[in-house]
């Protein structure tokens, strides 16, 4: 995605969009502004997600924008937001500014696919749950958002967020953090107890997983740290130079009870070596079962660390690795060398 974004490539248009720390701004992949470091962007799969966060639209590459030609009147209003993001614009305030407020609502629904309320209600809820989560207590971000009633600021957070103000921290917010490894670029998931995701990007069903796991647990994902983040990236450093093929980062197994089954048998086999499909079918009471055992093992969301590359055929032959048999060969080789080593 850097890459796609330094080299502005339109094949990725809607794809993704790039948020910039330093400036609270979102933009397309495209944009032609000056591009930040790498340190300093996040990644979001739709606005709607980067405006939650916190961030702005770009106004150089308006990445709201689903046509090309915006209206004088969305930007106008846009204007009008991002000059007191806090003050609500009523139906009132639309109309003493000659706007017809069913006009304005069609035209944001047309060009951003939300109305002008909703995007004025995600823009204030994004900066009010950074806020909070920064530390401001629940009443000052609830006044620095404009909402005097604060029966009418819990209810809209518990509606963009599922959960009242209160228990921000508790809402169900999984962390995102791109990790660069030898094998590739991988994506890490994480509260702020346990690890629910670790796969390599480019494994074709990643995807389907992110939006299963957002169902199954009912999550928001928003780029950010967490000390499980902290801790699995000092890991995955130290599994791919050798010093160490341990992992103690704390783990959240999302799945079925036979999954989770085979999931913690994986971790029982020690690293260097390898079972079959066959012994794992047997050590779960499923003999004849290596085909459920290995669809099992293709739902293991968190790669390396619940070592599912350590699972071959009967014959010794690779088969199998969500992030490809080049992938699994490698982290066989690498871990009995790492092993040989010491």
């Amino acid at each position: 995605m850097y890459q796609a974004f330094m080299e502005r490539d339109s094949s990725f248009e809607g794809i993704f969009y790039v948020a910039v720390k330093t400036t609270g701004i979102f933009c397309r992949p495209t944009c032609s502004a000056r591009k930040p470091k790498r340190e300093n962007i996040e990644y979001f799969s739709n606005p709607s997600e980067a405006l939650l966060a916190g961030y702005r639209p770009c106004k150089r590459c308006q990445p709201m924008d689903a046509l090309p030609n915006r209206p004088d009147l969305i930007e106008r209003l846009t204007e009008a937001v991002e000059l007191a993001p806090a003050r609500r614009i009523s139906d009132r305030d639309l109309r003493e500014m000659g706007i017809d407020p069913s006009t304005a609502r069609r035209q944001f629904q047309r060009f951003f696919g939300m109305t002008f309320q909703a995007y004025q209600r995600s823009r204030r809820m994004g900066l009010a749950l950074h806020e909070i989560r920064a530390g401001q207590p629940v009443i000052a971000a609830q006044l620095n958002q404009g909402f005097s009633s604060a029966s009418g600021f819990w209810e809209t957070f518990k509606h963009v967020f599922g959960a009242p103000p209160s228990q921000s921290h508790a809402v169900n917010v999984l962390q995102a953090k791109w990790i660069d490894t030898p094998l590739g670029a991988m994506l890490a998931l994480a509260d702020q107890a346990s690890l629910y995701l670790l796969e390599f990007v480019d494994r074709r069903a990643l995807e389907n997983e992110v939006l299963a796991l957002r169902r199954r647990t009912r999550s928001y994902i928003v780029p950010g740290e967490s000390p499980v983040l902290v801790q699995v990236v000092a890991e995955l450093e130290a599994y791919y130079n050798g010093k160490s093929l341990a992992f103690n980062t704390p783990l959240s197994l999302v799945g079925s009870p036979f999954e989770q089954s085979a999931w913690q048998l994986l971790q029982t086999i020690p690293p260097g070596q390898t079972r079959s499909y066959g012994w794992m079918a047997e050590q779960l009471d499923k003999p004849g079962a290596a085909r459920a055992v290995g669809q099992a093992n293709g739902r293991n969301h968190l790669a390396i660390i619940i070592p599912c590359h350590r699972v071959i055929r009967a014959d010794g032959s690779l088969s199998g690795y969500g992030g490809g048999i080049w992938r699994k060969r490698w982290l066989l080789e690498h871990e009995k060398e790492a092993l040989t080593a010491h």
